[in-house]
């Protein structure tokens, strides 16, 4: 079976390496494309050429996910390849060799390669990937990334001494190679006081502050309302706080299920095997998921980890963003509970990346919002996407009206953004009220069945606590929830319970 040919921007791309190794004579050399642009393909159609002169190939790994990817893209090209890490059998006689970064640093090896390619160039900074090439002084070295930044913002031209960049974001999306994204944002946590160390929040200090009962709540509440059940990754701050967020999921009905870095290999291939085929709905994670797994079907992605690395923000996002022939999948829904797109902007938008170790990588288009208040991130008021200030929403359509003030009233489970970026009080119709009031009723009255249970105590405090006022006197007649609200009364209830069990 022959490989698939390559999309006229992956081809063009390569031609502009070339350009650069034989024209421009630079010797190391970062690729940029993002997420889902086919860089491991671009890899092996270079490493095909390099075979035919023949040349010898290493492929620079740090995942095993990306191992097994690595092998089959190589297949498909028709180099049979040796895998240099723990569970298969060595075959130093190709030409062609995928070696971990871990095995080949714990092993001491240094396979024959007159051209490296690293993927995920990224973390090129760190010393094990820096002892390897630093062994190979006359090799041509070729990094693979859709972030070539390291964790602070800065460039990686202490490594690399050239880039070659391909089609942005938005570009791919316009030629249906990449998803559009649907983002549904709540009010921005609060991190004042967390510290920030080699250039993102220390994660204790984080962990404290996004593993709160009433935060988790939220998240279930919102993948309820917006997730359309879709399958979907939630990127949280460390393991306890994704042990936590899985939790509550299933304790909804939710099929879902938690991985971190020291979950079994095997475990987690068949974590990402039931993900894939439907068998779990979310699964939940912290520092995995990032980088180099490949789920088309993927659809739903929920941020519950703020991060200061425009690096890691645009990894993740990165997730949702492959199109899905099986599905057909349209978009990517992300759910950010972390405020990261109102610091880096929107997945789409154009990154100006640099070598120069001394700059940052920017997003201007975000820039320019945050410089301007008629042209700030804000939600839709008809169906409480993301847009940009005065224009129209690209989701349902709606165009903003002139107003008589500059700040928008959203949804009240989304709140509303002023043109600071404060949370400001929530705003709900007439119904909406009577429906919360009339649902808390009915949870009221499922309760006092059970045990000795004061249902108009238990109704007018939960909506004094939604709303802020004290619900009519008259109780309605009770009307069954709606999945969203149980979420919220659950979140409550834990939130209650907790403080009790401190106190």
């Amino acid at each position: 079976m022959s490989a698939p040919p390559l999309y006229p921007f992956q081809a063009d791309l390569i031609d502009r390496t070339y350009q650069a190794i034989d024209s421009e004579g630079h010797k190391r050399i970062i690729v940029v494309l993002p997420t889902g642009g086919g860089k491991t393909r671009i890899a092996a159609a270079m490493a095909s050429a390099e075979v035919t002169c023949g040349k010898s190939v290493l492929f620079a790994s740090h995942r095993r996910e990306i191992t097994r990817q690595t092998v089959a893209k190589m297949n498909d090209v028709g180099l049979n390849v040796g895998v240099i890490q723990a569970g298969w059998t060595p075959q130093p006689e190709l030409p062609v060799q995928i070696g971990s970064i871990q095995t080949l640093t714990a092993r001491g090896l240094r396979p024959p390669a007159d051209i490296i390619f690293v993927d995920e160039a990224h973390h090129c900074r760190a010393r094990t990937y820096e002892a390897i090439l630093a062994s190979y002084p006359d090799a041509t070295v070729v990094g693979l990334t859709a972030t070539p930044v390291r964790k602070d913002g800065r460039g990686l031209g202490n490594i690399f001494n050239a880039m070659v960049e391909g089609p942005s974001v938005q570009e791919l999306v316009d030629g249906k190679y990449l998803v559009p994204t649907i983002i549904y944002a709540p009010v921005i946590p609060d991190l004042a006081g967390v510290r920030t160390q080699a250039g993102d929040y220390v994660e204790s200090q984080l962990a404290e502050r996004m593993d709160t009962p009433a935060l988790i709540g939220g998240i279930l509440e919102h993948h309820l309302k917006f997730g359309e059940h879709r399958k979907t990754v939630i990127f949280a701050v460390n393991v306890g706080h994704s042990v936590h967020i899985k939790d509550e999921f299933v304790k909804a009905g939710i099929k879902a299920e938690h991985l971190d870095g020291s979950t079994p290999n095997e475990e987690r291939a068949a974590i990402l095997e039931r993900l894939a085929n439907g068998d779990t709905e979310v699964v939940c994670n912290c520092q995995v998921l990032t980088e180099g797994v490949d789920i088309p079907d993927v659809a739903c992605l929920v941020l519950a980890r703020p991060t200061k690395s425009l690096g890691l923000f645009r990894q993740m996002v990165g997730r949702g963003l492959r199109t899905s022939e099986a599905t057909g999948k349209k978009n990517c829904i992300i759910l950010d509970h972390s405020g990261s797109v109102y610091r880096h902007g929107r997945p789409e938008d154009p990154i100006e990346w640099t070598l120069n170790t001394d700059r940052k990588a920017r997003n201007r288009t975000q820039e320019s919002r945050s410089l301007m208040v008629g042209k700030r991130l804000c939600e839709c008021p008809r169906c409480k996407a993301l847009r940009t200030a005065g224009e129209a929403c690209l989701v349902c359509g709606w165009e903003p009206q002139r107003r008589g003030e500059n700040v928008e009233i959203l949804d009240g489970e989304l709140g509303r953004i002023d043109q600071h970026r404060k949370a400001q009080q929530h705003v709900y119709s007439d119904a909406d009220c009577r429906f919360w009031h009339a649902a808390l009723v009915f949870i009221g009255n499922e309760r006092s069945r059970t045990r000795q249970f004061n249902v108009r105590g238990f109704v007018y405090h939960r909506y004094l606590e939604k709303f802020g006022r004290k619900p009519p006197w008259d109780m309605p007649p009770p009307v069954p929830p709606n999945a969203e609200i149980r979420a919220w009364v659950k979140s409550r209830d834990i939130a209650y319970a907790k403080t009790r069990s401190a106190a």
